[in-house]
């Protein structure tokens, strides 16, 4: 086996941090193609427009970006196709029906390949953010890294 390919893959959302206001968080396997894993072990992905949706009970991801393998051939993957992500059926009717109700939304929060090998993705259940919280968010910051200035 080649060692092109390494198992510490984290991408991270960081803007789903800013945007909304993550209150729960959930590890989902994901439905990928072969050429899509290993675009992913190479680190070729974008988290930052993805979001979840449910249709008919299954949960899906739309607009992850992962960019076709270079190697591929006429077999390789549509880049932003939707994904299905797979979670226990608990879980599943847990979180259809709080999106449902309350107004909130599952957002992509981090993609990594777990200790055997499989892409995970780490789901939050968020509500959308006020501009006023978005400025608290950027004043708590600013205290956080000058208070780390200071401490050297």
């Amino acid at each position: 086996m080649s060692k092109r390919f390494t198992n510490d893959i984290n991408i991270r959302n960081k803007r789903a941090g800013f945007e909304f206001e993550l209150l729960d968080k959930y590890i989902a396997g994901l439905v990928l193609m072969g050429s899509e894993i290993k675009s992913i072990k190479e680190g070729k992905v974008n988290l930052q427009d993805g979001y979840c949706y449910f249709n008919q009970g299954e949960l899906f991801v739309k607009g992850i970006n992962i960019s076709p393998y270079t190697q591929g051939s006429h077999y390789n993957h549509e880049a932003a196709r939707e994904r299905k992500l797979l979670l226990k059926r608990s879980e599943l009717r847990k979180l259809e029906t709080k999106v449902e109700e309350k107004g909130l939304t599952l957002v992509p929060t981090r993609l990594f390949i777990n200790d055997r090998g499989y892409a995970k993705l780490e789901i939050a259940l968020a509500r959308g953010k006020k501009l006023h919280d978005k400025r608290d968010s950027i004043k708590e910051r600013d205290l956080k890294r000058e208070l780390s200035k200071i401490k050297y």
